[in-house]
């Protein structure tokens, strides 16, 4: 019998210097054509011009609509080139814009209408208020520590109502609020390893209700008719579960361009719902990146999976016979 896999999609700021020309691959693919096309309609640069220019800029490759189509085409691209013969998805989540490929993944939208997804919403925040800024909440094992996450708390508190918690990613708080709300909570926060605070560059305040403009321009361009119903389960940042099948697809409108737009979304909860409900082989992690592993081992150490209750034990686990997580990259 073939081994069950989660596939999981990682979010905003994944495609970096590193990952240039990593659609290489796909260049002559049906995927990446549907999407270079919607993107020739929007008149924005495609995704393969970007991919495969002569040197990677970043004014132009990490401007918000031409980054988020980049990591979209790349995790929907490599999501399609997981043999069937090799594994047996059983559920698809990811994080943040994440979200957006998964639902692609899942089949609710074609290639088509996920292009226009993702560029719009890039376009529809970018400009929005705010800021975004991670900080660890973890021991060197990778357990949570229960100082770091009371300081984290106290800046919530006393930031309120300005400061929001942004996104749970494994060991990691993300927050997000009005830029004087975040500059006194980075300053206030103690510094760690010479990189945390660490403010994200160019990100709004995302997950957060400071984006209610930008969900309500969504739910109004971006309507349910033409949607399907996902041929997988998908598992999104707020604990819940849609089945392949049967749903209402005006929910799932509400909860893609309402809820998970304008707050925290869970990705920490969404990974360990969903190896709890399907007791997966292996984790699919699609690219473009190596983001998603640490925070996808984090979430489970927090719930001791599969014996897991350190950095070391995961270590241990990616180096055995049959390492857990596994980079779609590697099976292309």
């Amino acid at each position: 019998m073939k081994p069950t896999a989660l596939v999981l999609c990682p979010g905003r700021g994944t495609y970096q210097k590193a990952e240039f020309g990593c659609l290489r691959p796909f260049y002559h693919s049906e995927t990446l054509s549907l999407i270079d096309k919607k993107r020739r309609e929007l008149n924005l640069p495609t995704v393969s011009e970007l991919d495969g220019a002569d040197k990677y800029l970043p004014a132009l490759h990490q401007q918000p609509a031409n980054n988020a189509a980049l990591i979209y085409a790349a995790g929907l691209s490599q999501f399609g080139a997981i043999s069937p013969d090799d594994y047996q998805v059983v559920a698809v989540s990811g994080n943040s814009m994440g979200w957006y490929t998964a639902m692609s993944c899942a089949g609710v939208w074609d290639a088509v209408l996920g292009t226009e997804v993702v560029s719009t919403m890039a376009q529809l925040t970018a400009g929005a208020a705010g800021k975004q800024f991670i900080y660890p909440l973890l021991d060197a094992e990778w357990r949570l520590d229960p100082d770091k996450q009371a300081q984290v708390a106290a800046q919530l508190q006393q930031q309120a109502p300005d400061l929001y918690r942004s996104i749970q990613y494994g060991g990691y708080a993300v927050l997000a609020g009005t830029d004087q709300a975040v500059t006194n909570a980075m300053a206030a926060l103690p510094p760690l390893d010479e990189r945390f605070p660490l403010l994200l560059q160019g990100h709004a305040a995302f997950h957060s209700p400071l984006m209610q403009q930008a969900s309500q321009a969504a739910l109004a361009r971006f309507q349910p008719e033409l949607w399907q119903q996902p041929n997988l389960p998908l598992i999104d940042g707020a604990g819940r579960i849609w089945p392949a099948g049967h749903n209402n697809l005006r929910e799932l409108q509400q909860y893609t361009f309402g809820t998970q737009v304008s707050s925290c979304y869970n990705f920490t909860q969404a990974v360990q719902l969903a190896v709890k409900e399907f007791s997966p082989d292996h984790i699919i992690l699609l690219g473009p990146g190596q983001n998603l592993g640490g925070a996808v081992a984090q979430s489970l150490i927090e719930i001791g999976w599969r014996g897991l209750r350190s950095k070391q034990d995961f270590v241990d686990l990616q180096q055995s016979a049959t390492p857990f997580l596994i980079e779609a990259a590697s099976l292309i």
